[in-house]
């Protein structure tokens, strides 16, 4: 898709050396793809913050490895 937008030169150059992308196109791909993976944990970080990860009483380091020796 061709998209015209107005972006500051200095943040322009920033992206791309951060980003390591031959040409502005790339650099602001790698970017874009970095900012929704980031969003993606952050809303995975929301969703346990709501409802906390919890473990069975019987969960212990002995019985996960006998699961995993057993398979």
């Amino acid at each position: 898709m061709k998209v015209t937008a107005l972006i500051d030169d200095n943040l322009i150059e920033q992206v791309k050396k951060m980003s390591g992308g031959k040409n502005i196109t790339e650099s602001i791909v790698i970017a874009l793809k970095y900012y929704l993976n980031n969003q993606k944990i952050y809303d995975v970080l929301d969703a346990i913050d709501k409802e906390p990860l919890q473990f069975n009483e019987d969960f212990t380091a002995y019985n996960i490895r006998k699961i995993n020796r057993d398979l």
